[in-house]
This record gives C-alpha cells, structure tokens and sequence, in this order.
C-alpha cells in the first residue's frame, strides 16, 4: 500500500502521520486490496474558528476510487471522522464484490 500524507498550509509531524498511519490501519483490516491511499491535510485560513481544519483522503482500492473529506475546528478530530466516513465506504465495496449467492443443493431423487 502507497501511502501519502502530505499538509497545505501545515507541517505534517511526526506525530500526526503516526496518528494517521494508526487510523488508516482500521481499513486495512477491513479490506487489504488498497493499492494507494493519499491523504491532505490543510488548515484554512477562515475569520471562524469552527471548521477550519480539514482532512481529505483518495483511496485507491482494486475496481473502485473513494474520496471522503471531513471538516472540523480539531485536526484529529477531522481525521477521526474521515477514518470513519472511509471505513463505511470500504466495508460497502468489500459487500458489494463479495459474492453472496449460494448455490441451491441438489435434489435427491
């Protein structure tokens, strides 16, 4: 898996790509066909102080593209919701390749 975190506006620390790293392992238990995963973190520069800081994922999975973003005035806070918006999004194309028809078993005669 490709992985890239990258900050506009901001400094990607140490410390933050760990705690990204540690909530994008959540997907990868649930699906481990991800090919690339590319990550934005950004601070905008808004007179409020509400919803300013922003995370934005791309991820590149085996048939399909999912972007999710999130919004909140605590960057962790934004990656944890974008985690979680990502992670539904995972699980439903894991459901959707899955093949849940069953065979009908063969009548004895």
């Amino acid at each position: 898996m490709n992985l890239t975190i990258s900050g506009h506006h901001l400094e990607v620390t140490p410390a933050l790509r760990e705690y990204v790293t540690g909530k994008l392992d959540r997907i990868t238990r649930h699906f481990d066909q991800v090919v690339d995963v590319k990550v934005l973190l950004t601070v905008e520069k808004q007179k409020e102080k509400e919803k300013r800081q922003r995370a934005e994922c791309n991820i590149h999975v085996k048939g399909n593209d999912m972007f999710a973003e999130s919004a909140h005035e605590d960057l962790y806070a934004a990656v944890d919701d974008l985690v979680d918006k990502l992670d539904r999004q995972v699980v439903k194309h894991k459901d959707r390749i899955t093949d849940h028809h069953h065979s009908a078993p063969k009548r004895m005669m």
